[in-house]
């Protein structure tokens, strides 16, 4: 069996957090005897990610995504558990480790603000040690992924958040790590700027097999990227295993949407809707059925053979309504 790029097993963070009630009198009480109280970020995860892999890790705010991948790329120490990442432990944060990772945080730069990108990008290459021709190869060729030709040579100031991102995802891979940490890489980006940041982050994947755990609040990223996803909540690992899988193990039904034919648009018109068939929505002559899984294809067979049926389509639930499900329940 292939050795995982990624292993975790037990894998806790319990923080020490100081307490106290409003006020001078408790601030000043506060000033002689501190009180805590322990807040467990992550509790006893273990999950394995294979190279090349692309996995989405998802939750909602305060699950524990940052803390985890803050302790595999080995900024943060862990209460107790252990990880391996390319049969190393990243909090020993050796430097032949930290050459084969990389971490990009949407909500934070690691560019240098009042000169241009190529300027840091030359000191990352000295601070890798990349040979001068692998850093012009790989350059070259992130450049021409990322179309970002017009952006080397223009302070970072003046440049857009898209475009700043773009710069940041050179910047982790100029030295071209084996194993990527992604949190939130498309933060605040309109939607054409996300279309174009996943495009990359699919073909640079697949073009140099690195492997990828993804965290991000919109869930289109992880639908085009992540076919696999971990998901975790107050900390506990709730979920491993494919996208797919997960919608249909938490929403057994799927929605038809029927288009009629003008005859019968008007609300007001008679229809003739098979026992077990849950009507949704209905305005305009369109319709939105709500129907068992093992029950689709029939009612779809009596829908078109009892409807003037224009147009009718089958879908899964959107995948955000069956994460919402999963935040607002706590469970899988």
């Amino acid at each position: 069996m292939t050795q995982p790029q990624i292993l975790v097993r037990n894998l806790t963070k319990t923080y020490r957090v100081p307490e106290r009630q409003a006020g001078l009198t408790a601030s000043l009480k506060s000033m002689m005897r501190r009180t805590y109280r322990d807040v467990e970020a992550v509790r006893d995860i273990s999950f394995a990610v294979g190279v090349g892999e692309m996995v989405g890790f998802i939750g909602p705010n305060g699950a524990g995504k940052t803390t985890t991948l803050k302790m595999l790329s080995g900024l943060l120490y862990p209460t107790a558990g252990e990880a391996r990442v390319m049969m190393h432990t990243p909090w020993e944060r050796k430097a032949d480790y930290l050459r084969c990772i990389s971490m990009v945080l949407g909500n934070k730069s690691q560019m240098l603000w009042d000169i241009p990108p190529l300027d840091t990008f030359r000191v990352l290459g000295e601070i890798y040690r990349v040979q001068p021709a692998d850093w012009k190869r790989t350059l070259d060729e992130l450049i021409e992924l990322l179309d970002m030709q017009d952006l080397l040579t223009r302070p970072v100031r003046d440049l857009s958040l898209g475009e700043r991102m773009k710069c940041e995802l050179v910047a982790g891979l100029l030295h071209r790590p084996r194993v990527m940490f992604l949190d939130e890489p498309t933060l605040g980006l309109d939607v054409s700027m996300q279309g174009r940041l996943r495009r990359f982050l699919a073909e640079y994947n697949r073009r140099s097999g690195v492997t990828v755990i993804l965290t991000s609040h919109y869930m289109a990223d992880v639908v085009a990227l992540c076919p696999r996803v971990i998901l975790i909540h107050h900390g506990r690992l709730l979920y491993d295993g494919e996208l797919s899988g997960l919608a249909q193990r938490l929403a057994p039904f799927k929605l038809i949407r029927v288009a009629l034919n003008n005859g019968h648009a008007e609300n007001g018109a008679h229809l003739d809707l098979p026992p077990g068939v849950d009507l949704v929505e209905r305005e305009s002559g369109r319709l939105t059925l709500r129907v068992s899984r093992p029950e689709a294809p029939a009612i779809t067979a009596h829908l078109l053979n009892t409807l003037p049926v224009a147009d009718l389509a089958v879908e899964d639930p959107p995948i955000e309504a069956v994460i919402d499900q999963i935040y607002r329940e706590g469970d899988v």
